[in-house]
Protein backbone atom coordinates (compact mmCIF):
# COMPACT_ATOMS: atom_id res chain seq x y z
CA UNK A 1 0.00 0.00 0.00
CA UNK A 2 1.45 3.52 -0.89
CA UNK A 3 2.11 6.15 1.48
CA UNK A 4 -0.80 8.35 -0.06
CA UNK A 5 -3.44 5.84 0.66
CA UNK A 6 -2.31 4.94 3.91
CA UNK A 7 -2.95 8.88 4.46
CA UNK A 8 -6.23 8.49 3.34
CA UNK A 9 -7.68 5.84 5.20
CA UNK A 10 -5.94 6.84 8.35
CA UNK A 11 -7.65 10.51 7.94
CA UNK A 12 -10.94 8.92 6.83
CA UNK A 13 -10.62 6.50 10.27
CA UNK A 14 -9.89 9.60 12.63
CA UNK A 15 -13.04 11.48 10.72
CA UNK A 16 -15.21 8.90 11.38
CA UNK A 17 -14.47 8.48 15.57
CA UNK A 18 -14.86 12.23 15.57
CA UNK A 19 -18.78 11.94 14.02
CA UNK A 20 -19.12 9.00 15.04
CA UNK A 21 -20.24 9.55 18.77
CA UNK A 22 -22.81 12.60 17.71
CA UNK A 23 -24.06 10.05 15.66
CA UNK A 24 -24.71 7.31 18.34
CA UNK A 25 -26.36 10.32 20.59
CA UNK A 26 -28.75 11.74 17.96
CA UNK A 27 -30.67 7.90 18.24
CA UNK A 28 -31.42 8.66 21.55
CA UNK A 29 -35.01 9.63 22.41
CA UNK A 30 -35.27 12.68 24.08
CA UNK A 31 -37.00 11.88 27.30
CA UNK A 32 -38.80 14.58 29.49
CA UNK A 33 -37.73 15.40 32.96
CA UNK A 34 -37.98 12.73 35.51
CA UNK A 35 -37.61 12.48 39.55
CA UNK A 36 -37.32 9.34 41.17
CA UNK A 37 -36.25 8.61 45.23
CA UNK A 38 -36.55 6.00 48.01
CA UNK A 39 -39.67 5.16 50.29
CA UNK A 40 -42.98 6.80 51.02
CA UNK A 41 -41.48 10.51 52.08
CA UNK A 42 -40.17 10.34 48.32
CA UNK A 43 -43.59 11.40 47.59
CA UNK A 44 -43.26 14.37 49.19
CA UNK A 45 -39.63 15.21 48.24
CA UNK A 46 -40.37 14.41 44.43
CA UNK A 47 -43.08 17.26 44.39
CA UNK A 48 -40.52 19.78 45.36
CA UNK A 49 -38.00 18.63 43.23
CA UNK A 50 -40.73 18.43 40.45
CA UNK A 51 -40.97 22.17 40.79
CA UNK A 52 -37.85 22.58 39.57
CA UNK A 53 -37.65 20.33 36.96
CA UNK A 54 -41.00 21.58 35.58
CA UNK A 55 -39.46 25.01 35.26
CA UNK A 56 -36.51 23.95 33.39
CA UNK A 57 -34.26 24.18 36.39
CA UNK A 58 -31.15 22.11 36.96
CA UNK A 59 -31.23 18.37 38.65
CA UNK A 60 -28.79 19.41 40.78
CA UNK A 61 -31.03 21.99 42.38
CA UNK A 62 -34.16 19.57 42.25
CA UNK A 63 -32.86 16.72 44.17
CA UNK A 64 -31.19 19.00 46.57
CA UNK A 65 -34.18 20.88 47.64
CA UNK A 66 -36.44 17.88 47.39
CA UNK A 67 -34.02 16.17 49.96
CA UNK A 68 -34.59 19.20 52.14
CA UNK A 69 -38.63 17.81 52.95
CA UNK A 70 -37.39 14.94 54.80
CA UNK A 71 -34.24 16.23 56.20
CA UNK A 72 -36.39 19.00 57.70
CA UNK A 73 -39.44 16.84 58.78
CA UNK A 74 -39.24 15.71 62.94
CA UNK A 75 -41.91 12.43 62.03
CA UNK A 76 -39.12 11.15 59.77
CA UNK A 77 -36.78 9.20 62.55
CA UNK A 78 -34.69 8.07 59.48
CA UNK A 79 -33.33 11.00 57.82
CA UNK A 80 -32.52 14.54 59.67
CA UNK A 81 -34.35 16.16 62.08
CA UNK A 82 -36.01 14.07 64.60
CA UNK A 83 -33.52 11.08 63.75
CA UNK A 84 -33.06 8.08 65.65
CA UNK A 85 -29.75 8.88 67.73
CA UNK A 86 -26.97 6.52 68.02
CA UNK A 87 -26.41 3.86 71.06
CA UNK A 88 -24.44 7.12 72.81
CA UNK A 89 -27.59 9.87 72.23
CA UNK A 90 -25.99 11.26 69.82
CA UNK A 91 -27.82 12.14 66.31
CA UNK A 92 -25.26 11.88 63.32
CA UNK A 93 -26.26 12.64 59.65
CA UNK A 94 -24.68 11.28 56.62
CA UNK A 95 -25.02 12.94 52.81
CA UNK A 96 -23.79 13.04 49.41
CA UNK A 97 -24.49 14.94 46.13
CA UNK A 98 -23.08 14.60 42.56
CA UNK A 99 -24.33 16.04 39.51
CA UNK A 100 -23.94 15.16 35.65
CA UNK A 101 -19.89 16.64 35.77
CA UNK A 102 -19.07 14.32 38.09
CA UNK A 103 -18.54 16.82 41.12
CA UNK A 104 -19.23 15.17 43.88
CA UNK A 105 -19.26 16.28 47.85
CA UNK A 106 -20.38 14.76 50.85
CA UNK A 107 -20.20 14.83 54.98
CA UNK A 108 -19.93 11.90 57.64
CA UNK A 109 -21.47 11.61 60.96
CA UNK A 110 -22.04 15.66 60.70
CA UNK A 111 -24.16 17.05 64.30
CA UNK A 112 -26.27 19.61 64.91
CA UNK A 113 -26.57 20.68 61.22
CA UNK A 114 -30.59 20.12 59.28
CA UNK A 115 -29.83 20.15 55.86
CA UNK A 116 -26.32 17.69 55.51
CA UNK A 117 -26.87 17.86 51.96
CA UNK A 118 -26.84 21.42 51.39
CA UNK A 119 -23.45 20.77 53.28
CA UNK A 120 -22.41 18.08 50.96
CA UNK A 121 -23.32 20.17 47.82
CA UNK A 122 -20.61 23.09 49.93
CA UNK A 123 -17.95 20.61 50.27
CA UNK A 124 -18.25 19.67 46.35
CA UNK A 125 -18.45 23.38 44.88
CA UNK A 126 -16.26 25.25 47.94
CA UNK A 127 -13.45 22.40 48.69
CA UNK A 128 -10.85 20.48 46.75
CA UNK A 129 -11.94 17.40 49.17
CA UNK A 130 -15.24 15.11 48.25
CA UNK A 131 -15.89 14.25 52.36
CA UNK A 132 -15.74 15.71 55.07
CA UNK A 133 -16.37 14.29 58.87
CA UNK A 134 -17.24 14.87 62.23
CA UNK A 135 -16.42 17.80 63.89
CA UNK A 136 -14.10 18.70 60.95
CA UNK A 137 -17.52 18.44 58.94
CA UNK A 138 -19.38 20.49 61.45
CA UNK A 139 -16.69 23.27 61.50
CA UNK A 140 -16.59 23.77 57.71
CA UNK A 141 -20.85 23.99 57.97
CA UNK A 142 -20.41 26.53 60.52
CA UNK A 143 -17.86 28.92 58.76
CA UNK A 144 -20.50 28.88 55.51
CA UNK A 145 -23.19 29.92 56.97
CA UNK A 146 -25.38 26.81 58.41
CA UNK A 147 -26.95 27.01 62.15
CA UNK A 148 -26.28 24.77 65.17
CA UNK A 149 -29.46 23.10 66.26
CA UNK A 150 -30.82 20.65 68.36
CA UNK A 151 -31.73 17.93 66.04
CA UNK A 152 -32.71 15.14 68.89
CA UNK A 153 -36.64 15.64 69.39
CA UNK A 154 -38.00 14.59 72.63
CA UNK A 155 -39.89 11.62 70.85
CA UNK A 156 -36.93 10.05 69.37
CA UNK A 157 -35.23 10.53 72.74
CA UNK A 158 -37.84 8.85 74.80
CA UNK A 159 -37.82 5.71 72.02
CA UNK A 160 -33.85 5.88 72.18
CA UNK A 161 -34.30 5.85 76.66
CA UNK A 162 -36.97 2.85 76.05
CA UNK A 163 -34.38 1.45 73.91
CA UNK A 164 -31.53 1.50 76.70
CA UNK A 165 -33.34 -0.68 78.70
CA UNK A 166 -32.38 -3.99 76.47
CA UNK A 167 -29.51 -2.01 74.27
CA UNK A 168 -30.65 -4.73 71.69
CA UNK A 169 -29.77 -3.85 68.32
CA UNK A 170 -32.01 -5.90 65.88
CA UNK A 171 -33.24 -3.68 63.29
CA UNK A 172 -36.37 -4.92 61.68
CA UNK A 173 -36.49 -5.29 58.12
CA UNK A 174 -38.56 -2.00 56.53
CA UNK A 175 -38.68 -0.31 59.63
CA UNK A 176 -35.28 0.80 60.93
CA UNK A 177 -33.42 -0.31 58.07
CA UNK A 178 -35.32 2.53 55.40
CA UNK A 179 -32.87 4.73 56.61
CA UNK A 180 -32.06 7.03 53.49
CA UNK A 181 -33.65 9.23 51.42
CA UNK A 182 -32.14 8.41 47.73
CA UNK A 183 -33.42 11.12 45.22
CA UNK A 184 -32.26 11.15 41.28
CA UNK A 185 -33.14 13.47 38.82
CA UNK A 186 -33.30 14.08 34.73
CA UNK A 187 -33.60 17.81 33.89
CA UNK A 188 -34.84 19.07 30.78
CA UNK A 189 -30.98 19.59 29.11
CA UNK A 190 -30.74 15.48 29.94
CA UNK A 191 -28.54 16.00 32.84
CA UNK A 192 -28.51 13.91 35.70
CA UNK A 193 -28.14 14.65 39.29
CA UNK A 194 -28.29 13.01 42.78
CA UNK A 195 -28.23 12.77 46.29
CA UNK A 196 -28.80 10.47 49.06
CA UNK A 197 -29.27 11.93 52.96
CA UNK A 198 -29.93 9.74 56.05
CA UNK A 199 -29.56 9.94 59.84
CA UNK A 200 -28.12 6.10 59.85
CA UNK A 201 -29.02 3.17 61.40
CA UNK A 202 -30.71 3.71 64.73
CA UNK A 203 -28.69 2.76 67.75
CA UNK A 204 -25.73 2.51 65.81
CA UNK A 205 -22.34 2.61 67.84
CA UNK A 206 -20.80 5.90 68.00
CA UNK A 207 -18.62 6.84 64.58
CA UNK A 208 -20.67 4.12 62.35
CA UNK A 209 -20.84 5.30 58.97
CA UNK A 210 -22.55 3.66 56.06
CA UNK A 211 -22.80 3.91 52.50
CA UNK A 212 -25.25 7.10 52.23
CA UNK A 213 -22.28 9.38 52.31
CA UNK A 214 -20.19 6.90 49.94
CA UNK A 215 -19.82 7.90 46.48
CA UNK A 216 -20.08 4.65 44.03
CA UNK A 217 -21.86 3.08 47.24
CA UNK A 218 -24.83 4.94 48.23
CA UNK A 219 -25.35 6.85 44.87
CA UNK A 220 -23.46 7.28 41.77
CA UNK A 221 -23.92 9.51 38.32
CA UNK A 222 -22.86 8.82 34.77
CA UNK A 223 -24.49 11.45 32.47
CA UNK A 224 -23.43 9.27 29.89
CA UNK A 225 -25.13 6.01 31.01
CA UNK A 226 -27.43 6.85 34.12
CA UNK A 227 -27.25 6.94 38.07
CA UNK A 228 -28.30 4.82 40.90
CA UNK A 229 -28.71 4.68 44.74
CA UNK A 230 -29.51 2.66 47.67
CA UNK A 231 -31.52 2.21 50.72
CA UNK A 232 -31.05 -0.25 53.62
CA UNK A 233 -28.24 -2.17 55.41
CA UNK A 234 -25.65 -0.39 54.21
CA UNK A 235 -22.28 -2.07 54.83
CA UNK A 236 -23.86 -4.88 52.67
CA UNK A 237 -24.23 -2.08 49.75
CA UNK A 238 -20.85 -0.90 50.45
CA UNK A 239 -18.99 -4.54 50.40
CA UNK A 240 -19.96 -4.63 46.26
CA UNK A 241 -20.07 -0.78 45.76
CA UNK A 242 -23.94 -0.67 44.97
CA UNK A 243 -24.25 2.29 43.47
CA UNK A 244 -21.66 2.16 40.80
CA UNK A 245 -22.41 -1.29 40.40
CA UNK A 246 -25.79 -0.97 39.10
CA UNK A 247 -24.65 2.22 36.55
CA UNK A 248 -22.12 0.17 35.12
CA UNK A 249 -23.98 -2.89 34.79
CA UNK A 250 -26.35 -0.44 32.79
CA UNK A 251 -23.24 0.25 30.60
CA UNK A 252 -23.12 -3.19 29.33
CA UNK A 253 -26.69 -2.74 27.99
CA UNK A 254 -28.85 -3.74 31.18
CA UNK A 255 -31.89 -1.95 32.08
CA UNK A 256 -32.30 -0.12 35.09
CA UNK A 257 -34.74 -2.63 36.29
CA UNK A 258 -32.06 -5.48 35.23
CA UNK A 259 -29.55 -3.66 36.60
CA UNK A 260 -30.75 -3.83 39.91
CA UNK A 261 -31.79 -6.99 40.41
CA UNK A 262 -28.36 -8.31 39.62
CA UNK A 263 -26.71 -6.38 41.68
CA UNK A 264 -29.16 -7.20 44.30
CA UNK A 265 -28.26 -10.59 43.61
CA UNK A 266 -24.96 -9.83 44.01
CA UNK A 267 -25.47 -9.57 47.74
CA UNK A 268 -27.54 -12.86 48.01
CA UNK A 269 -24.10 -14.40 46.71
CA UNK A 270 -21.81 -12.79 49.10
CA UNK A 271 -23.96 -12.72 51.84
CA UNK A 272 -26.66 -15.96 51.68
CA UNK A 273 -27.23 -16.54 55.25
CA UNK A 274 -27.54 -12.40 56.27
CA UNK A 275 -29.52 -11.81 53.14
CA UNK A 276 -32.76 -12.94 54.29
CA UNK A 277 -32.70 -10.98 57.67
CA UNK A 278 -31.88 -7.83 56.19
CA UNK A 279 -33.08 -5.01 53.60
CA UNK A 280 -30.98 -3.76 50.70
CA UNK A 281 -32.75 -1.66 48.22
CA UNK A 282 -31.56 0.03 44.26
CA UNK A 283 -33.11 2.10 42.30
CA UNK A 284 -32.03 3.57 38.71
CA UNK A 285 -32.63 5.82 36.14
CA UNK A 286 -31.12 5.49 32.72
CA UNK A 287 -29.81 8.49 30.44
CA UNK A 288 -33.35 8.19 28.07
CA UNK A 289 -35.29 8.09 31.46
CA UNK A 290 -36.38 4.86 32.41
CA UNK A 291 -36.26 3.77 35.10
CA UNK A 292 -36.57 0.22 38.04
CA UNK A 293 -35.69 -0.64 41.45
CA UNK A 294 -35.20 -4.13 42.69
CA UNK A 295 -34.69 -5.31 46.68
CA UNK A 296 -34.10 -7.99 48.64
CA UNK A 297 -37.31 -8.18 50.35
CA UNK A 298 -40.65 -7.13 49.70
CA UNK A 299 -41.75 -3.50 51.47
CA UNK A 300 -38.88 -1.37 49.33
CA UNK A 301 -41.51 1.41 47.97
CA UNK A 302 -39.96 4.24 45.44
CA UNK A 303 -41.97 7.57 43.84
CA UNK A 304 -41.85 8.40 40.19
CA UNK A 305 -42.63 11.92 39.29
CA UNK A 306 -42.75 12.59 35.18
CA UNK A 307 -44.89 14.66 32.41
CA UNK A 308 -46.59 10.45 32.40
CA UNK A 309 -46.44 9.24 36.01
CA UNK A 310 -47.95 12.23 38.34
CA UNK A 311 -45.96 11.38 41.49
CA UNK A 312 -46.96 7.82 41.80
CA UNK A 313 -45.38 5.61 44.88
CA UNK A 314 -44.64 2.17 43.82
CA UNK A 315 -43.09 -1.01 45.29
CA UNK A 316 -40.26 -3.07 44.06
CA UNK A 317 -39.77 -6.43 43.29
CA UNK A 318 -37.86 -8.86 45.61
CA UNK A 319 -35.29 -11.44 45.49
CA UNK A 320 -37.25 -13.11 48.38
Amino acid sequence: MNSTRRHFLRAGAALASVFSIPRVLATLPVSKPIVVSTWDFGKQANAVAWKILSSDGRALDAVEQGAHVPEADPTITTVGYGGAPDRDGHVTLDACIMDELANCGAVAGLEHIMHPISVARKVMEKTPHVMLAGDGALQFALANGFKKENLLTPESEKAWKEWLKKSEYKPVVNIENHDTIGMLALDASQNLSGACTTSGMAYKMRGRIGDSPIIGAGLFVDNEIGAATSSGVGEEVIRICGSHLVVELMRQGNSPQEACEKAVKRIVKNQPAKSREIQVGFLAISKTGEYGAFALQKGFTYAVYSSSVNNQLFEAKSFY
